[in-house]
């Protein structure tokens, strides 16, 4: 089954020519069928490119998806034209008196900041209190997932003495949870940040379940055991030249940064980079669009409770 999405988003155009099924708001209005109502928070600077990459998982499944593009209110884009946030976001306020499905809260390059110090902390604090009670399950990505495990449990994140930046190996600890079902022993995810949850503070935290870690990058998935609450650490989403636009953006700045681990072959940063988590990324978002969200949402979204 296709994603829904506006005629005239730039991912439509991309996602076509991937043979990704996706379907105009014109033809979904003719097939009597509830699609999921997933709404993504996108606080990335490079809006367009992050659309596209979650838009890209989450049409690669079974089940029918229609997205609502959310922006902040208490902040002003300089990476994206307001004409493209107008068009295709809406704020918080214009969304509160609906429920959804699932929702997505992507990271920002925010990481180094306390989290009181973001422009937009308090209203972001409101979507996360406001999901406890509208949203089914709610999956937060790098910093958002940082962000929510210090709104709803109070752990902090912790500056890193260096970024954690590449595509690294992990293993699953829990692997009969469903989140996790069909993923190898091993898996490779990318990562790009600055900071970092602490293990034992997680598992100090009796509502959280630590499902997947590596020895270089620390905890990657941890979620409530309800799975109302996903929390992803790294960048599954992104595709395969997200990394190199950082790095490259970096090295042209004269900062610190070092090549991409496991991307380049032998850190060759003249080649081609090699793509080895696009698999387990597509079977992430398809095991939490299935067996977190439609296997266990109900029917009518106003049943939706804390």
């Amino acid at each position: 089954m296709p994603i829904k999405i506006p005629n005239e988003l730039p991912a439509f155009k991309t996602l076509t020519e991937e043979n990704i099924f996706v379907m105009t708001e014109t033809r979904a209005m003719t097939q009597d069928i509830r699609p999921l109502r997933i709404a993504i928070v996108n606080l990335m600077p490079t809006k367009i490119d992050t659309e596209t990459q979650l838009l890209r998982l989450l049409g690669n499944t079974a089940l029918q998806v229609e997205t609502e593009l959310i922006k902040m209110s208490s902040h002003v884009s300089k990476n994206t034209s307001q004409e493209h946030l107008t068009t295709f976001y809406k704020t918080f306020s214009e969304v509160r008196d609906q429920n959804f499905d699932g929702m997505i809260i992507t990271g920002a390059p925010v990481e180094q900041m306390e989290f009181e110090e973001v422009e937009y902390w308090d209203e972001l604090c409101g979507i996360m209190e406001w999901s406890k009670k509208h949203v089914h399950s709610t999956f937060h990505i790098c910093w958002g997932a940082q962000a929510a495990l210090y709104y709803h449990f109070g752990i902090p994140k912790h500056t890193m003495d260096r970024k954690i930046f590449g595509v690294f190996p992990h293993h699953a600890e829990r692997k009969n949870y469903i989140l996790l079902r069909g993923f190898d022993d091993v898996f490779m995810a990318p990562h790009s940040r600055h900071t970092t949850v602490y293990r034992e503070d997680l598992e100090k935290c009796g509502a959280l379940k630590i499902l997947a870690s590596s020895e270089e990058a620390g905890v990657y998935a941890a979620a409530t055991e309800n799975g109302r609450q996903v929390f992803i650490m790294g960048h599954s989403e992104y595709d395969p030249r997200t990394l190199e636009r950082e790095y490259l953006r970096d090295k042209q700045a004269g900062l610190a940064i070092q090549v991409p681990v496991n991307y380049y072959p032998d850190d060759d940063d003249s080649r081609e980079p090699m793509v080895t988590w696009r698999s387990h990324a597509n079977l992430l978002y398809a095991n939490w669009l299935n067996y977190m969200v439609y296997q266990t949402t109900p029917y009518d979204l106003q049943e939706i409770t804390s």
